[in-house]
């Protein structure tokens, strides 16, 4: 942004994200489960729209908590061009560092690492970085509000709908965030007042090619996808004729 300012260049930038799921209290727990444990780990967490934040309504809390470390504590990081293996390596050691400082910055702020690294023997303290479930986590920790892009995810009981939107929205990114109810027209009220591109309602990371790909505060500018994506590429002209 700072090189083309100036010059009059268009730009589409995204720049990142810290996107949250939202488990309401009528939700399909093991579904969710499934699905945000996979947003938050997928490519070993180096995903723009990866899960890496978490609020579950009280009544559902603590079975989502057991139950999503047990979904992570059963990945197989290796090499990823070995056949046993279902986590693969970052993408850089300094990405994993990064992750492994705002984890252990968050577990000296009081949070829980709730997953056994003896699982995960294979971490090198490299690129080869195990997963990881934090609990007891607060947004006066980084790990909560900057972006993370690793395999590791911070859960907060919420006992509202008021209070996780107010979660929700202290964060300067914001890409996507998933909502999981059965319930269409209390999503699409809280999607209303989420800052976010994109509201998920039972899933996430997800892209269809028919809806805008775009983000808003310090998650950029422009979008791609759609015919909206078109017009962020394309430069407008127009013809005005007059019959004489």
């Amino acid at each position: 942004e700072r090189a083309a300012a100036g010059t009059f260049t268009g730009m589409g930038l995204e720049l990142g994200g810290k996107d949250p799921g939202y488990v309401m209290e009528d939700a399909d727990l093991d579904a969710a489960v499934d699905t945000l444990m996979d947003g938050a780990t997928y490519n070993s967490g180096q995903c723009c729209c990866g899960i890496e934040r978490i609020y579950v309504h009280e009544s559902l809390y603590d079975a989502f908590v057991e139950k999503s470390v047990a979904w992570v504590s059963n990945y197989k990081l290796g090499n990823p061009l070995e056949q046993e293996t279902t986590l693969g390596p970052m993408a850089n050691a300094r990405f994993a560092k990064t992750v492994r400082e705002q984890v252990a910055d968050a577990v000296a702020k009081g949070a829980k690492a709730l997953v056994d690294p003896k699982l995960f023997p294979q971490d090198d303290g490299g690129a080869y970085l195990m997963p990881q479930v934090l609990v007891d986590v607060d947004h006066s920790m980084e790990f909560m509000r900057e972006e993370t892009f690793g395999p590791a995810v911070g859960i907060m009981k919420v006992k509202s709908d008021a209070e996780a939107l107010d979660l929700m929205n202290d964060c300067k990114y914001g890409l996507t965030v998933s909502l999981w109810t059965k319930d269409e027209e209390r999503a699409a009220r809280l999607g209303a007042d989420l800052e976010t591109g994109t509201v998920f309602m039972n899933r996430c990371d997800y892209l269809d090619p028919a809806l805008v790909w775009t983000g808003v505060k310090e998650t950029g500018r422009g979008g791609s996808l759609s015919v909206l994506g078109f017009h962020n590429l394309t430069r407008p002209k127009s013809y005005h004729f007059k019959k004489a």
